[in-house]
């Protein structure tokens, strides 16, 4: 895995000597997603991905998601690629057995009181899930690029305070996707976080969009007494948690940024406890992070984590129970 390149959020010559290989990478995409025979499960798939590359709250907003379908008395599963880990599945996951070596640390976060399955491939593990038949409604963590599987929804969440960068197509920029074409392709937006970029002017006014916030469980930072705080994490954007714990209270005095879904050493580790102590720190990370850390480290690095809030959530679910509802009418 790879931390965002800086290059991403402008246009700058970095990103404009590498603007001669988007049309490549285009290419291939679309040559991939032509030669597939995309499979529809007999439940209903909702999509939650992006259109860029790197963090945009796709996974706190699934385990919300998950959480107020429940909530309605829906049966929902979540169907995961396993990004980071060495299953490739089917595999339902287990926190009591599996670690996020095996399965990957945003499924196993996921998996705190969720039905989630991880699969390589998305179409197989949908039919696992469906053959089951103890599931309504399948809710895939990313994969909106993905040819395999036929989505009923396409929920697309953007990161506010990044939008879509530079605009640009992979490598150049960090779109996967020409903007007009993946917009096209949404039934619905959450823009997570204030839209410092303007983003949502740009979407079409027919797009149902939703602002949402991640807040930061307070309690956390109140119970490291005002300590000073290194903060390190490995996921696609390190600035987001560095914000948000400064805006839970928290008293930053060193940060630093690993990969995103980065495999915590214990040689990493001890220079980042050195680290600490040099600067008489505590040391917290993200909730996802701490899922990667070796048991044996988890008692001494704190975790925060975060909720998604969402603005007019009510209206929200409607829009996917409807979808919901017109697919499982049609199937």
């Amino acid at each position: 895995m790879m931390k965002t390149p800086e290059h991403w959020s402008h246009r700058g010559l970095a990103a404009a000597a590498l603007l001669p290989l988007a049309p490549v990478w285009w290419a291939g995409t679309k040559l991939r997603t032509a030669l597939a025979a995309p499979y529809r499960a007999p439940v209903p798939v909702i999509c939650v991905g992006n259109l860029t590359a790197g963090g945009a709250g796709k996974t706190p907003f699934v385990a919300w998601l998950f959480d107020q379908l429940a909530a309605r008395g829906r049966t929902p599963a979540i169907l995961s690629r396993g990004h980071g880990g060495s299953a490739t599945g089917p595999t339902w996951v287990d926190p009591a057995i599996h670690d996020a070596a095996t399965c990957g640390d945003e499924p196993l976060m996921l998996a705190d009181g969720r039905d989630v399955l991880v699969s390589r491939d998305r179409a197989r593990g949908a039919r696992v899930i469906a053959e089951g038949g103890t599931h309504d409604v399948i809710l895939m963590d990313d994969g909106m690029q993905n040819p395999y599987l036929a989505h009923s929804m396409t929920i697309g969440v953007f990161d506010g305070g990044f939008g879509i960068g530079n605009g640009w197509l992979m490598p150049a920029g960090p779109l996967r996707t020409p903007l007009a074409e993946g917009l096209a392709r949404l039934d619905l937006a959450i823009i997570n976080g204030t839209d410092e970029t303007g983003l949502g002017a740009r979407l079409p006014g027919s797009l149902p969009v939703f602002s949402a916030e991640l807040r930061p469980d307070a309690s956390v930072i109140e119970a490291l007494d005002g300590a000073p705080l290194l903060a390190f994490a490995g996921i696609g954007r390190p600035s987001r948690f560095f914000k948000s714990l400064e805006a839970a209270g928290g008293t930053i005095v060193r940060r630093l940024s690993f990969a995103d879904h980065h495999p915590y050493s214990q040689h990493d580790l001890a220079q980042i406890q050195e680290d600490a102590q040099r600067h008489g720190a505590e040391m917290i990370t993200t909730k996802k992070d701490w899922m990667r850390l070796p048991p044996d480290w988890r008692s001494r690095v704190a975790m925060l984590p975060v909720s998604m809030e969402i603005d007019g959530d009510a209206a929200l679910i409607d829009l996917v129970e409807q979808a919901i509802t017109s697919e499982a009418g049609h199937g």
